[in-house]
């Protein structure tokens, strides 16, 4: 009985599904986003969609093979890669990472001697977003200044990413690009996906677009950073994604860290606003009280590359989407609520409101 249920149900939902190329069509063609890989996921059924053109004014389809930059969506995969060395006793989420690895650019810098690797994780270092634009050569030796007292408030910070990043690397003595491949990419089977440009990406990889549709290339990032370098597929990135959502690799109380507030994700300086009271912030990932119960979430913004996605993980359920356009976050809410029904998700309204 449990089995037919089941498949009256899946037949049930065929005609909707049929649907959403077209309805996913329309809407990149309405927000002028030429493509878009998306895989939704409930349970153990996953389904992705591979559309529009890789560069404007081409026939070149976005297919599952597609590179994508996926930006910040690399800095779930070092949240976990410190998670399960934490696990390992190599680090402890509560000593000041200074007690680890004296990091150059934070010389002269006493407050920073309270940082530690939850502050990092929940964007409450007190450091700024970048200090200068990270692809230049000028960033790698720029000194940084703390913007806030670590530990008071919430402000996005890919530097503290980049100071735990460092860290680890210190501890184990490997790269970034070699943490990720075995701490990641090999358990986890992504076999088309890199923190630095690879040349087996030239022959898939997207451009990206601005906001007039005009392509540009896709960058060639030569040093890994979990800020901002990763370089993906959907399918990919949805692979380590359930490994996120389950703990995969994990113990049992350090993935419930994944769902657990390190922060209530006070912006600061800035007055509360409508969103606030439905947005913290844990180990690593963005915290959001829904309609449909709590989700995990994370954005992502190279410029002409957005991304994003979120979790539900008590209903077993994720969507993930990558687009090459600075249009791309215009399509989120009305893809999530195409997915999993109408209802408030609050993510988006909150970055709007930053």
């Amino acid at each position: 009985m449990k089995r037919l249920l089941i498949l009256v149900l899946a037949l049930l939902g065929q005609p909707a599904l049929a649907q959403r190329p077209a309805e996913l069509t329309a809407l990149l063609k309405r927000h002028h986003v030429p493509g878009m890989q998306l895989v939704y996921t409930k349970g153990s059924l996953v389904t992705a969609y591979n559309l529009g053109v890789r560069v404007a004014g081409t026939r070149q389809p976005v297919t599952a093979a597609t590179t994508f930059e996926a930006a910040s969506l690399g800095k779930e995969m070092l949240a976990y890669v410190a998670l399960r060395l934490h696990d390992r006793g190599l680090l402890d989420l509560d000593k000041p990472l200074l007690e680890y690895y004296n990091y150059p650019r934070l010389r002269g810098q006493p407050r920073a001697a309270r940082i530690t690797a939850r502050m990092a994780l929940a964007h409450t270092t007190g450091l700024p977003n970048w200090a200068v634009n990270p692809t230049t050569p000028a960033w790698k030796t720029a000194a940084l200044t703390l913007k806030y007292a670590p530990d008071s408030c919430w402000n996005y910070s890919g530097e503290g990413y980049t100071f735990l990043q460092k860290t680890l690397e210190h501890l184990t003595g490997k790269s970034w690009e070699k943490l990720a491949t075995e701490e990641v990419f090999i358990p986890l089977g992504l076999k088309n996906s890199s923190f630095r440009w690879q040349p087996a990406f030239a022959a898939t990889a997207s451009a990206g677009h601005d906001a007039a549709g005009k392509p540009t290339p896709i960058d060639h990032f030569a040093a890994p950073n979990a800020g901002f370098s990763l370089y993906s597929t959907a399918a990919d990135y949805n692979r380590f994604l359930q490994a996120f959502r389950t703990g995969k690799g994990l113990k049992v109380a350090t993935a419930h860290l994944l769902q657990t507030p390190a922060t209530a994700a006070d912006r600061c300086g800035q007055p509360a606003s409508k969103a606030d009271p439905y947005i913290a912030w844990a180990y690593g990932v963005g915290l959001a009280t829904t309609s449909q119960g709590l989700a995990q979430w994370q954005w992502g913004d190279n410029g002409n590359f957005k991304g994003f996605f979120m979790v539900l993980p008590g209903k077993q359920e994720s969507l993930l989407l990558f687009t090459n356009s600075a249009n791309g976050q215009q399509v989120v809410d009305e893809v999530l609520r195409l997915f999993f029904g109408p209802g408030q998700y609050w993510a988006t309204q909150w970055l709007a409101e930053q």
